[in-house]
């Protein structure tokens, strides 16, 4: 449980999609070639702090509350075996009223309308810039067909998962310690790329920054390798 939070929480697919948004919204500016995008002005930079700060208070804020409101309600009525979440909306509403169960639906839906586009793009930015594709979503399907190929792959088979049995409660669950264990190497890589001056220029990490990262870093690698230690005890 403790890898599977820490994969939600820093999740591999953000490191793809943050970095690829950032470029097309440079793209957009006007900023189409590599040189006229090298560098950073500090109100970019500053912007990027702002935007990362809210974006990580908010989701932890929720998921403490998401994690609070199961345990007052589900789990303290007993209910700690949910398999989906039509059950799990379902099991409010005795506890908590139909308004409750109305407005879980409304967050599940919700929450599939953000995390579909990201989660497909993510991996078709992944994918194609692996292979050396042209990708973008600021790019006409014609100039990169293989991109978009790939988001719609991606939701296809999100799709055709809802038609195999398999328990969604448990492969989201199970996704999230797989992203548990694949993102300490690439906090790694991230944490010496981001100390790189030739890669970063002046906007090297900061000694609170490298402390931080470094710190998350290794929490992750001990939660991973003691879980594999600790399988099936």
């Amino acid at each position: 449980m403790i890898v599977a939070l820490l994969g939600t929480t820093i999740s591999p697919y953000l490191l793809f999609w943050e970095a690829s948004e950032e470029v097309e919204e440079e793209i957009a500016e006007g900023r189409t070639s590599l040189e006229q995008r090298i560098g950073a002005t500090t109100q970019e930079i500053t912007n990027e702090t702002f935007d990362n700060a809210v974006g990580m208070i908010f989701s932890n804020v929720v998921a403490y509350f998401v994690i609070l409101a199961a345990g007052a309600t589900l789990f303290k009525a007993g209910v700690n075996d949910i398999q989906t979440a039509s059950q799990a909306a379902e099991a409010l509403r005795p506890l908590a009223g139909n308004l409750a169960s109305v407005l879980f639906t409304l967050g599940i839906i919700g929450t599939g309308l953000l995390a579909v586009p990201v989660l497909a793009g993510s991996s078709a930015f992944a994918v194609s810039e692996t292979f050396g594709w042209n990708a973008g979503l600021n790019e006409k399907p014609g100039r990169a067909i293989k991109f978009y190929g790939v988001i719609v792959a991606s939701v296809l088979a999100g799709l055709l998962i809802d038609f195999t049995g398999i328990n969604p409660i448990s492969a989201l669950f199970w996704t999230a310690v797989i992203n548990g264990v694949v993102a300490p190497p690439l906090l790694i890589l991230l944490m010496m790329a981001s100390n790189n001056r030739k890669v970063m220029g002046k906007w090297t990490n900061s000694p609170l920054t490298n402390i931080l990262g470094w710190l998350t870093a290794a929490l992750m690698f001990v939660a991973a390798i003691a879980m594999f230690v600790t399988w099936g005890n």
